[in-house]
């Protein structure tokens, strides 16, 4: 699926991004099953973000389901101000990614799966990178996913007692 494919809808407070839509064919007996696979992340564009899956018979339903299971796995991003705090490496499979802060008004220098998410996450401006050949879409949302998580607060952030 291109990037122009990628669909954006602001729900609420919520930003909801799909990012991948897969078509999968089951061989019985009797014939052929069609299905489809979504995958969703959803932001409320400040530090929430969730991703999820959703599997059903119809695109729209796939796609509904996706949205309601990323909203209930939503996880709190670190920042700081537009970017991330420092430099951090996710890994998920075969993906390795490389995320680094950027200064104000750099923008979001990345692939389209990356950029969805950093968007969703409210992350105005960060360099990223694929080190891996890998770009598999729910590869690329988990290792990026794991990269946030690493994240620790601000450097400018201090605690004063």
């Amino acid at each position: 699926m291109r990037r122009d494919d990628l669909k954006t809808r602001q729900n609420g407070v919520f930003i909801e991004k799909v990012l991948f839509i897969n078509r999968v064919t089951k061989v019985t007996k009797g014939g052929k099953n069609l299905g489809f696979t979504a995958l969703v992340v959803v932001g409320d564009g400040k530090s929430k973000i969730g991703f999820a899956s959703g599997k059903a018979n119809e695109v729209v339903t796939a796609i509904k389901k996706g949205i309601q299971r990323a909203k209930r796995n939503l996880t709190e991003v670190k920042k700081d101000k537009t970017t991330i705090p420092h430099e951090v490496r996710g890994q998920f499979g075969a993906v390795e990614i490389l995320l680094k802060p950027a200064a104000r008004g750099t923008g979001v220098i990345a692939g389209s799966i990356i950029r969805a998410v950093c968007e969703c996450a409210g992350i105005n401006d960060i360099l990223t990178k694929i080190l891996r050949k890998s770009t598999t879409p729910i590869n690329v949302v988990k290792a990026t996913f794991c990269a946030l998580s690493k994240l620790k607060g601000a450097p400018n952030e201090s605690v004063s007692g």
